[in-house]
């Protein structure tokens, strides 16, 4: 069974259609929501145990709707922008409110942001918004990584026995998310650089 494209039709072309009331951009909605709820529960309330739970809804969520909109026809052009948006900033937030918590230090951070930053500033250069670029492969794998990574990490600050164990898996997983993370990033910045100057040879040999 395929993780990465399940749902897919070989067969049959994606096509985004013009829709916004989706189940797919429903559940991403529902993951931009879980986001304050996490750093809720953890900033505030210490419930490291519902906040996993949250985080493992959060990350199902990320593949059910790609899985949904694949295999049911309901991809759309809003959930293209709207998914990468709502890891991006699933990503961010709970690597801040942990580092805000002191389970991790502000270099984990760092190493999100950087590469996103410098993304964001070429996009801006180029396209004024949105890029339009396909999710890689690397990109989800990277996600699912983090996802994974970051509720074991959280459970290590638990009083359990195999805590320990629990937190030495964690930064393992985290490391190869972060190791993804910029392979991703170095892949979108010259799909961005080749779409952009295409783009610009373009708009100047019709003016």
């Amino acid at each position: 069974m395929k993780l990465i494209g399940a749902g897919s039709h070989p067969d049959r072309p994606q096509i985004d259609h013009d829709l916004i009331f989706t189940v797919p951009n429903f559940l991403t909605v529902l993951r931009f929501m879980g986001v304050p709820l996490f750093m809720w529960l953890v900033l505030a309330e210490r419930e490291y145990g519902i906040a996993v739970v949250v985080l493992a809804v959060m990350a199902s969520t990320d593949w059910v709707d790609g899985y949904v909109a694949r295999r049911f026809n309901q991809a759309s052009k809003l959930g293209r922008v709207m998914d990468p948006i709502a890891d991006r900033l699933a990503l961010i937030a709970v690597a801040l409110t942990l580092v805000i918590a002191g389970v991790v230090h502000w270099l984990y951070l760092a190493a999100l942001l950087v590469p996103d930053a410098v993304l964001l500033v070429l996009t801006l250069v180029f396209f004024r918004g949105h890029p339009d670029l396909p999710v890689s492969s690397v990109g989800k794998f990277r996600t699912g990584l983090l996802l994974l990574g970051t509720p074991l990490l959280v459970l290590s600050k638990l009083d359990v026995g195999f805590a320990s164990g629990l937190f030495v898996a964690a930064w393992i997983i985290l490391g190869l998310g972060l190791i993804g993370h910029w392979i991703a990033a170095y892949n979108y910045f010259w799909a961005i650089l080749r779409k952009g100057r295409g783009h610009s040879t373009h708009d100047g040999g019709t003016a």
